[in-house]
């Protein structure tokens, strides 16, 4: 018998997942969202979100969302929302993508508030497949946050934390095919501890993870879509609107003008649910060895519209003054994880990423000028980016 991962084309998965991480690494086109008709359905109606995202478990086991993909605004939001005093009676599991699986024990212990180091919890989030996950000043917060909720909380209402990202162990990890073989594993070890943890014992869960492991209908290629087939139907999935309304002339010019913030609004039989992926995610492009662009194009099943991948979408004020994630500085302080953390990077391939310590430094600094989430509009700065690494690594500037 077959097991689901031998069921799965390996190429196949490896090439998806890049194309999810480009969607962070590289620049995006403008969206289409102003300059296509609008399809037909319902004007959306937007709700106070942590309200409706609370009301959400009362019809679903589990709500999934993104968070800490370099947006400071759904981090917040998150924060809040684990705050509040009725998540916890409704919630039992919080699942999240930059947690290493291999740590579920020594989490389990710091969650409960027994005496873990710090330094050593916090290898969940820092030796991950995903490269992002160590900078985010969103998990260097949240997992302290559930631990201090949990003192307040009677024992049978405490939360738990689950690692959703593959048991990666970065000390074996010599080559790219030695990380790639646990990036192929990623929607599959998400759906195995939705299942194992919290689908099989009816618990609830909010997921955090990145919106396109959390779509419905995409085969193998996402965590929720790979669980559902054995759990239909018991899925909230939300997303953010990606960059549906940017480059509006002035505040009072957008489309949600009048919707308060932050909101949630259904995507099901209305005109936002209607449009597709291209709408929120424009076209990507992959920068080669070379500094050129490629363009990327969706694979086919995501090319739908948007109401059958997900059920609601989360709008959290005007898309142009989206503030960007902060950096954790005593990991950018840190001269010898960063080193460690560049030989990582390095067998990703990315050629528009920083390779030495003066590289990272270059880019924390330039970063750190403007707080403002900045989406390219096309792929020329990444373009340059790749270029002046390049000319830095040139043997004729050294």
């Amino acid at each position: 018998m077959q097991t689901r991962r031998e069921r799965r084309h390996p190429t196949k998965t490896i090439r998806f997942t890049s194309v999810l991480l480009l969607l962070v690494v590289v620049g995006a086109l403008p969206s289409r969202a102003e300059s296509q008709p609008q399809p037909g359905g319902s004007p959306p109606s937007p709700e106070p979100a942590i309200p409706a995202i609370l009301a959400a478990f009362d019809q679903y086991e589990v709500v999934g969302m993104t968070e800490a993909h370099g947006e400071k605004d759904i981090d917040d939001l998150i924060l809040t929302l684990i705050r509040t005093p009725a998540f916890s009676e409704k919630v039992n599991d919080i699942v999240v993508e930059c947690g290493n699986s291999l740590y579920q024990p020594a989490l389990d212990r710091y969650i409960a508030g027994e005496d873990v180091p710090f330094t050593e919890v916090r290898k969940v989030w820092h030796n991950t497949t995903q490269p992002m996950c160590d900078l985010s000043a969103f998990f260097a917060e949240l997992f302290p946050l559930v631990r201090v909720i949990n003192k307040k909380l009677p024992a049978e209402k405490r939360l738990r934390l689950l690692a959703g990202d593959p048991p990666i162990d970065w000390d074996q990890v010599k080559t790219s095919h030695d990380r790639e073989s646990f990036v192929a594993m990623r929607d599959d070890s998400i759906a195995t501890v939705m299942e194992k943890e919290v689908l099989s014992k009816r618990r609830k869960a909010l997921m955090l993870f990145g919106t396109f492991h959390l779509m419905h209908g995409i085969g193998n290629y996402g965590g929720v879509s790979i669980y559902e087939k054995r759990y239909p139907g018991l899925t909230f999935v939300i997303s953010d609107l990606g960059n549906f309304d940017t480059d509006q002339p002035t505040l009072a010019s957008s489309p949600f003008a009048a919707w308060p913030s932050p909101s949630l609004v259904r995507a099901k039989g209305t005109s936002l649910g209607a449009l597709d992926l291209g709408h929120f995610f424009p076209q990507q492009f992959r920068i080669d060895k070379d500094c050129n662009a490629q363009p990327i194009e969706w694979p086919k099943e995501l090319q739908k519209p948007m109401e059958e991948l997900v059920d609601a979408f989360l709008y959290l004020g005007p898309q142009d003054l989206r503030l960007r994630e902060k950096t954790v500085a005593e990991v950018a302080l840190d001269s010898d994880y960063i080193g460690e953390r560049l030989r990582r990077q390095a067998l990703m391939g990315f050629p528009g990423e920083a390779n030495t310590l003066a590289d990272f430094n270059h880019q924390i600094v330039d970063g750190a000028d403007d707080p403002i989430l900045h989406v390219p509009k096309t792929p020329v700065g990444p373009m340059r980016s790749c270029l002046d690494r390049k000319s830095r690594s040139s043997p004729s500037n050294n």
